[in-house]
């Protein structure tokens, strides 16, 4: 666990305060996305890779609703990183799906998110993280470097900062469809597919 003590300084940003915003969240250049970006229908999710709700819709949820909207062009998908406890889980497994490339950012994440359990239940976040990066390319040495970057640390700790102020978001999961929050904690797919149809319109 000591390896990861450098991830420690993401956790400022869970004490900042919060502040509404009016417009709601937006994609932003380094954020990762799914879909056709002309899609009519904007939906973002602010997620944890250590968030068990989030791993939940992810498990359970998205395969179904990304084939129903995201792959058909109807909806473009937007993840927008949060941190929260254990932080450290949640950054090191930010910072592993980014290493690992933008074509595999979102397998990287969904591994991380099936693996939750088995790192809650062992203990043992470096193996399984260090076991998913291997099977997405990445060499040990690798992913040592990748989880220790301070500038890419950095990077993660600004965009949970701008999510805080800028979005009000107060946890994860919390999804907005063009601009507007449909909810948070755990949603169904039938909640998905009304808010969907509200906001077509």
């Amino acid at each position: 666990m000591s390896r990861f003590s450098p991830l420690a300084l993401v956790a400022l940003a869970g004490v900042l305060l919060l502040a509404a915003c009016s417009r709601g969240p937006a994609p932003a250049a380094d954020d990762m996305t799914l879909g056709d970006p002309k899609a009519p229908l904007k939906m973002v999710e602010y997620a944890s890779a250590s968030c068990t709700h989030c791993a939940t819709f992810n498990n359970e949820v998205f395969p179904a609703f990304k084939a129903k909207y995201i792959d058909t062009g109807k909806v473009h998908y937007t993840l927008k990183e949060f941190l929260t406890p254990p932080n450290e889980l949640a950054a090191a497994g930010f910072l592993t799906a980014r290493c690992a490339g933008k074509d595999r950012y979102f397998t990287v994440l969904d591994a991380i998110f099936r693996s939750q359990q088995e790192i809650f239940q062992t203990g043992d976040m470096r193996g399984v993280l260090l076991r998913i990066a291997q099977s997405a390319g990445l060499t040990e040495a690798q992913f040592n470097a990748c989880i220790t970057d301070e500038a890419a640390l950095k990077a993660l700790n600004d965009r949970v900062e701008r999510a805080v102020k800028q979005d009000g978001v107060k946890g994860t999961p919390a999804f907005f469809i063009n601009g507007k929050s449909i909810g948070s904690g755990e949603i169904s797919l039938e909640a998905l597919e009304k808010a969907v149809a509200d906001a077509s319109k």
